[in-house]
C-alpha cells in the first residue's frame, strides 16, 4: 500500500521538494521512505499480532480500524502531493491521527505489544501534521 502510494505521488513529491516552501524541521526527502518503511513494518507486525489473537469484538474492531486508517493514510499523500490541497489534507490527517489513536487503544485490548508498536506511527503522523500545517500556512 505504501509503495503504491509512493509511486502514485512520485511526481508530486518531486515538485513539492523544489516548489513548496517548507517549515522549519522539515527533514530531507530521503528520510521519508526510510521512516515509512520502518513504520509499515511495525504496522504489519502489529496487525499480524492482532490477527493471530483469539476472535473477539475488539479484534474485529481493531482490524477494521487498521484497514480504515490505512485507506486514510493512502489518500493523504494524493491530497497533499498531487492535488496540493494542503488545508484539506491537514483535516484529513487529523482524522487519520484520531483513527490511529482509536486503533491503538482497540489493539491494546487485544495485544499490548501490538498497541505499543503503533506508537511510532502515531508520533510520526503528529510530526506530519506539524509539517502539513507549516506548508499550508507558508504556501
Amino acid at each position: 500500500m505504501g509503495a503504491l502510494s509512493g509511486w502514485l505521488t512520485r511526481d508530486g513529491a518531486k515538485t513539492y521538494s523544489t516548489d513548496v516552501v517548507q517549515p522549519p524541521l522539515s527533514p530531507p526527502a530521503m528520510v521519508f521512505p526510510i521512516v515509512w518503511g520502518i513504520l509499515f513494518a511495525l504496522m504489519g507486525i502489529s496487525a499480524a499480532r492482532v490477527w493471530r489473537a483469539p476472535p473477539s469484538k475488539a479484534r474485529t474492531k481493531g482490524l477494521s480500524l487498521f484497514g480504515l486508517q490505512l485507506a486514510f493514510n493512502f489518500f493523504w499523500s494524493i491530497l497533499f502531493f498531487n492535488l496540493r490541497a494542503f488545508g484539506f489534507a491537514l483535516l484529513w490527517l487529523l482524522v487519520l491521527w484520531a483513527l490511529i489513536l482509536w486503533m491503538l487503544l482497540t489493539f491494546r485490548k487485544v495485544d499490548r505489544i501490538a498497541a505499543w508498536l503503533q506508537i511510532p506511527y502515531l508520533l510520526w503522523v503528529t510530526f506530519a501534521a506539524y509539517l502539513n500545517l507549516g506548508v499550508w500556512l507558508l504556501n
